[in-house]
């Protein structure tokens, strides 16, 4: 790729790291030189940059692509039907019980062919770059039997060399215990660990193992045989956490050493203390909490008043989530979770790339990291949650390459 600059920035903002979280850096007037992915110099307008290309920027703001630490992209059918039944006062619980929620996805997941699921992924994850979003991590865990989960992964691993946006792959194959194993959960469990893992980390499809640890879901014992086998494979852990119940999750994160623990909706103290000891990063994700309408949000300000990081993400997926709208999420955790702009820009850039082990590469305006940016029509951070339920963005720029462009 040859030399490009993009100039007339009218202001950068950038998670300062040498300040600390929140901190942010503005730079004001700035051009940057992008060459074989990277930024290798972030100059003043006044500079003389050479490059081949030079892209005017016409004064608005660039910030680091968004970091969409948690997401679940590879599914099939959707499940309107069942926002419905929470329109009427069903809560997610009462859904999955009966049936619905996580399973319902399993099972018209398996009755479809995989390039039937590639094709649909590949048209809905184009719009998390739309929104800004440049990498996410992407989880499994509609499938739910060896084949399907295979199959899941080898999609985000194809359509990552086919397309911009990159995807980090987890295994969640204990999302659930699925329709035949509910009477034999043990079974199932010996099948996660026995094959499943196994072929997960001999095919390289993940880079870590993901359990939804939860009161109906997977105990606290059962998650951590099934992390603890993981980590034998090589897969890192990571864990939906305390998000319905006070069940455990956050405090089992520490003592296995997780990269992650998610949602975290009742997270008790000892668990905020655990992980902040263990240097275990919250991701919390307060669409799920808007989308399943609910009072109660993770309680953003008490983590990061404790000094533990905390990212934030989208957690799209076809039941509790259904958004690729990053530019949403700002607005949400300004409101509900307390969390003031500067914050949250380290929460959907670098904390966020931490949760993925890429805090080297992306999640930051800086000499050496990959050209990732998003250009937005704002004056200013602050304005960037202030207007909600619109896109800001201008154009998205992924290893260098303009992969979303707003229409003149």
């Amino acid at each position: 790729m040859s030399k490009i600059v993009f100039y007339n920035i009218g202001r950068v903002y950038t998670p300062d790291s040498a300040s600390g979280y929140g901190k942010v850096r503005e730079l004001k007037d700035v051009q940057i030189l992008v060459d074989n992915d990277r930024i290798v110099r972030v100059a003043g307008n006044d500079d003389e940059l050479e490059g081949e290309q030079r892209i005017n920027c016409r004064g608005l703001t660039l910030l680091p692509g968004f970091v969409d630490a948690h997401t679940h992209p590879v599914f099939f059918n959707t499940r309107e039907e069942e926002f419905i039944m929470r329109v009427r006062g069903k809560s997610y619980e009462e859904i999955a019980a009966a049936g619905g929620g996580i399973r319902n996805s399993v099972r018209k997941f398996r009755q479809a062919g995989k390039e039937e699921i590639k094709e649909l992924t590949r048209a809905r994850i184009h719009t998390f770059l739309e929104y800004g979003t440049t990498t996410i991590e992407a989880k499994s865990g509609y499938g739910l039997s060896t084949a399907d989960e295979l199959k899941s992964l080898e999609i985000i691993r194809e359509l990552n060399e086919e397309q911009y946006l990159e995807m980090v792959p987890t295994f969640l194959g204990a999302h659930e215990i699925p329709d035949a194993y509910q009477s034999r959960r043990a079974e199932y469990i010996d099948l996660l660990c026995n094959e499943m893992i196994p072929k997960v980390a001999e095919e390289s499809l993940a880079r870590f193992c993901d359990v939804f640890c939860e009161k109906g879901v997977f105990t606290v014992e059962e998650s951590r045989r099934i992390l603890e086998c993981g980590k034998r494979y090589g897969l890192k852990p990571k864990l939906h956490a305390d998000e319905l119940y006070p069940f455990g999750g956050a405090e089992l994160s520490a003592e296995v050493g997780a990269i992650s623990a998610d949602h975290l909706l009742e997270i008790s103290d000892e668990g905020i203390a655990r992980m902040k000891e263990k240097n275990v990063l919250a991701v919390l994700l307060p669409g799920t909490t808007f989308f399943l309408g609910k009072d109660r949000y993770a309680p953003a300000r008490k983590m990061l008043d404790a000094g533990l990081d905390v990212a934030v993400a989208t957690d799209f997926n076809p039941g509790s989530s259904t958004t690729q709208n990053m530019q949403l999420m700002w607005t949400i955790s300004a409101l509900k979770m307390k969390m003031l702009p500067g914050e949250i820009l380290w929460a959907v850039t670098r904390s966020a790339a931490r949760a993925i082990q890429m805090e080297d590469v992306v999640g930051s305006i800086e000499e050496g990291m990959q050209a990732d940016f998003v250009l937005m029509d704002i004056p200013n951070l602050n304005y960037l949650p202030y207007h909600y339920g619109v896109n800001h963005t201008v154009m998205t720029i992924k290893k260098g390459h303009i992969v979303y462009r707003r229409a003149e």
